[in-house]
C-alpha cells in the first residue's frame, strides 16, 4: 500500500512492531469479535477520526479495529515517553493509519503532532488526558493566547470560519483517562464544553479493571525494570486511593512490601486503613519511605517540604497522567546536581546538603515511561469500550447534549459478557420470578 503521511522515528522498525501488535491481539478476543463485526457492518464508514493515545501495541490493535469499521483515521500520542516506536511504523507501514508520534518527543513536537489531528477536521476525537480536546475548546472560545504556538498557528492558518465549522461537526469524544474526565467535567461546569463527550474511563468495564488491575501491575512492573530493585521489605508510599491507588496497594503488598497510604480524602483513608494499609500524613511518610508512588491525578503532591526530609537513596515515581504530581522545579532547585540515566530510565538528584533522590521516568508516567504500559487482557475490555462508544456516538448523532455523559450500561454488559465468554466462564441469569419481584414494590417481609 502506498505510505500514508506520518512523523514517526524510523519505519525500518516496523517488522518488530507489527509482531509485537499481533503478540497483543492474541490476548485481546474481545476487541478482535468487535474488529470481525465492524469489518462486515462497517459503521464508521466516512467518519473521521482523530485519537490522542499511547501509542503502544494495545493501541494499535484498537486503530485496526476502528479502521475495520470505515474510519478514517489519524493517530498522535498522548504523552511524550509513552509510544512505542516500532508500533508507530508498523501502523504506517502495514495498515496505513496515519500516525505522528515519536518516542522522547519534546514539548514543541508534541503539539505540533496534535495539530496534525486537528488538521485532519475530525468528526470524533478520542483523548487520553484530554489535550486534543482541550485544544479544541481553547481555539473554540477564542483562548488561542492559552494553547501552544504550534496549535495557535494551526488555529490562525486554518481561520475562525474553517476552526468553527470543524467544532460544529465533531459528532462526540471519548476520554480514556481519569485526568482527562476531570478536566472534561470542569469545561462542562464552566460551560465551555463544545460537543458531546463520552467518560470512557468512568465505565465499570474500564476503571474496576484497567485502573486497578493494570495500572497496579504495569506501575510496579515499570519500576522493578528501571530499578532492579526488591519489594519486599520495602516500605513504598502511594499517594491517592483511587482505583490505580488500590491496584499499586495491593500489588506492592502481595510482592511484601509495607505500604503506607497517604490521602486527602476521609472515606478513601478509611478504606485504605480497613483495607489493612497504615495511613498517615504525607509529610510523616516522607521520613520513613523508601520509594514513593504518587497516582492521584492532581499538582505537586509530593513538593519541596516532602524531599527536605526524605532519606538518602529515596525512589520517587509517578503513575499519574501528568508529569505534574512530583513537584520537579522545586525539586531541581533543591538540586546541586543531576546525573542523568545512572541507570535506564532513572536519575540520580544530588541534593545540595549531600542526600540523592532517584527518580524515575522524568517523573512521567512510570508504567509506559519504564516499561510497555498495561497487559493486552485489560486493555481488551478498555479498547472494546472504546470501539462500541465511538459506534454509538455515530449512531446518536444529533441526539446527543454537548456534555460528559456516562457509556451506556448495555455496552458495558456486552464487554463484560464477551470477556467472560473469551475467559471461558458462564454466570447465572435471573429467572422470570425473581424478574418480576426486583420490578414490583408490593411483597414486604
Amino acid at each position: 500500500m502506498p505510505r500514508v503521511d506520518c512523523d514517526i522515528r524510523d519505519v525500518k522498525l516496523a517488522p518488530e512492531g507489527k509482531r509485537r501488535i499481533l503478540w497483543a491481539d492474541r490476548d485481546m478476543p474481545v476487541l478482535a469479535q468487535i474488529r470481525e463485526r465492524f469489518a462486515r457492518e462497517k459503521p464508521l464508514t466516512g467518519i473521521r477520526m482523530s485519537a490522542c493515545l499511547h501509542v503502544t501495541a494495545e493501541t494499535a490493535n484498537l486503530m485496526r479495529t476502528l479502521q475495520a469499521g470505515g474510519a478514517e483515521l489519524v493517530l498522535c500520542a498522548s504523552n511524550p515517553l509513552s509510544t512505542q516506536d516500532d508500533v508507530a511504523a508498523s501502523l504506517v507501514e502495514d495498515f496505513g493509519v496515519r500516525v505522528y508520534a515519536i518516542r522522547g518527543e519534546d514539548t514543541d513536537t508534541y503539539y505540533r503532532h496534535i495539530a496534525a489531528a486537528l488538521e485532519h477536521a475530525p468528526m470524533l476525537t478520542m483523548d487520553d488526558g484530554a489535550d486534543l480536546v482541550s485544544s479544541l475548546i481553547f481555539v473554540a472560545i477564542g483562548r488561542l493566547q492559552d494553547v501552544h504556538p504550534r496549535v495557535r498557528e494551526w488555529a490562525e492558518r486554518t481561520g475562525k470560519e474553517r476552526c468553527r465549522q470543524i467544532i460544529q461537526g465533531i459528532l462526540g469524544s471519548m476520554e480514556e483517562t481519569t485526568t482527562g474526565v476531570t478536566r472534561l467535567r470542569a469545561m462542562e461546569r464552566d460551560g465551555v464544553l463544545q460537543f458531546p463527550v463520552i467518560a470512557v474511563n468512568d465505565a465499570q468495564s474500564k476503571h474496576f479493571f484497567d485502573n486497578r488491575y493494570g495500572t497496579g501491575q504495569s506501575t510496579i512492573d515499570g519500576i522493578i525494570r528501571a530499578t532492579d530493585i526488591l519489594l519486599a521489605g520495602k516500605k513504598i508510599v502511594v499517594s491517592g486511593y483511587g482505583w490505580c491507588g488500590k491496584g499499586v496497594s495491593l500489588r506492592a503488598r502481595g510482592m511484601g512490601a509495607t505500604v503506607i497510604v497517604t490521602e486527602v480524602d476521609p472515606i478513601r483513608a478509611l478504606e485504605a486503613a480497613m483495607d489493612g494499609f497504615l495511613v498517615m500524613p504525607l509529610l510523616e511518610a516522607a521520613k520513613i519511605g523508601d520509594l514513593f508512588i504518587t497516582v492521584t491525578g492532581n499538582k505537586h503532591v509530593l513538593r519541596r517540604e516532602h524531599f527536605a526530609v526524605m532519606k538518602d537513596g529515596a525512589i520517587l515515581a509517578n503513575s499519574g497522567h501528568f508529569d505534574v504530581e512530583i513537584d520537579l522545579p522545586a525539586l531541581r532547585e533543591m538540586t546541586a546536581e543531576i546525573v542523568r540515566q545512572v541507570h535506564p530510565h532513572v536519575d540520580e538528584y544530588r541534593l545540595k546538603d549531600g542526600r540523592r533522590l532517584y527518580l524515575i521516568g522524568e517523573g512521567r508516567l512510570v508504567n509506559l515511561a519504564a516499561a510497555h504500559g498495561h497487559p493486552p487482557s485489560v486493555m481488551d475490555m478498555s479498547f472494546a469500550t472504546q470501539a462500541l462508544s465511538s459506534e454509538y456516538c455515530v449512531k446518536n448523532r444529533g441526539r446527543l447534549t454537548p456534555r460528559v455523559h456516562d457509556v451506556p450500561r448495555e455496552i458495558e454488559d456486552t464487554v463484560a459478557r464477551l470477556k467472560l465468554a473469551s475467559m471461558g466462564i458462564q454466570i447465572d441469569t435471573l429467572t422470570e420470578e425473581q424478574k418480576r419481584y426486583l420490578s414490583a414494590w408490593e411483597q414486604g417481609t
